[in-house]
């Protein structure tokens, strides 16, 4: 499910302002799905069949909104413009340009940064509440992460993990700045996995063994405390399983989910300012949320087999 992920929208499918609240590490990824800005992140998916998003928005009704080339597009959804809410947005790989659009004033821009091959890993890494445009380039086996600040519009390229890492960028420290990080796969696919945290507070390290090789990357903030958590899932034979390090609340082991045909879509749907635990299931359409508030569980009926998920698009 990995390249499942990090693949165009073609691989993707193939296989598979605000509510006042200081945990900023979740409001950057909140807003990028929050597009009536109400603090909850809202239901959508992408179908492939007519390159649609589909929003359905927690105050009521739905947006659709025809966008992008399934067969050549990243999925790059965040708050550009920094009005609150999240803008439709692609990274073609084709030719190494951002399409979107902003909610603002619903004006088309293109802008050029990366080339084919890159990896979109679009975050606010200045801190200014707007989503910057960055990617990775794997290249003589290291990684170099290239970023577009949209405070200044300066450019800055840092080399930070080798090629064979997954992008995890999160706000670690909880500084409202984005952290270059990576997560290290073993020797083997049951050998443990390290994380690599560039921390932008202090330009520290921090360095953290968790989970496995193969696990998937699910970063969020699970107990609200406005820093990202080191968390992963792991498919089993049967059930997903979420692992979490918080931060505040210390770790955690949820059963939640089907290996077969779940897309985990993790981000803060009721508003409280913690990541909610949470699935899309292809072979139903449904999104099946764990409510942080009250620990019940929500079941959505929300896009059909073949669509994608675009909470997905934080997933490594």
């Amino acid at each position: 499910m990995r390249n499942f992920l990090n693949g165009k929208f073609a691989l993707m499918f193939a296989c598979i302002l605000m509510l006042a609240v200081s945990a900023s590490a979740q409001l950057s990824l909140r807003k990028a799905l929050d597009v009536d800005m109400d603090g909850k992140a809202d239901y959508s998916v992408f179908r492939p069949a007519n390159n649609a998003w589909y929003y359905l928005k927690s105050t009521g009704g739905f947006t659709i909104q025809t966008f992008g080339l399934a067969n050549s597009d990243y999925p790059t959804p965040g708050d550009y413009d920094g009005d609150g809410k999240g803008d439709i947005s692609v990274w073609r790989d084709t030719d190494g340009v951002w399409y979107r659009l902003n909610s603002s004033n619903n004006t088309f821009v293109a802008v050029a940064f990366g080339i084919t091959g890159d990896q979109p890993v679009g975050r606010d890494y200045d801190g200014d509440g707007k989503t910057d445009l960055a990617v990775v380039r794997r290249s003589n086996g290291a990684m170099i992460w290239y970023v577009l600040r949209s405070m200044d519009g300066s450019f800055s390229s840092y080399q930070f993990g080798v090629s064979t890492d997954f992008t995890a960028p999160g706000d670690y420290d909880g500084d409202g700045k984005f952290d270059y990080a990576v997560q290290r796969p073993g020797a083997t696919a049951n050998s443990q996995a390290t994380f690599f945290i560039n921390r932008s507070s202090d330009n520290g390290f921090t360095i953290a063994s968790f989970g496995l090789s193969t696990d998937l990357v699910i970063p969020g903030d699970y107990d609200g405390d406005g820093k990202t958590d080191i968390a992963v899932v792991r498919e089993g034979p049967t059930n997903l399983v979420w692992y979490i390090q918080g931060s505040t609340a210390g770790f955690s082991a949820t059963t939640f989910g089907l290996t077969a045909s779940d897309l985990n879509t993790q981000n803060d749907y009721d508003g409280d300012g913690k990541t909610d635990i949470s699935i899309w299931r292809d072979s139903e359409g449904k999104f099946y949320t764990l409510r942080s508030t009250d620990g019940g569980l929500s079941v959505t009926q929300w896009g059909g087999p073949s669509d994608f998920p675009l909470a997905s698009y934080d997933t490594h």
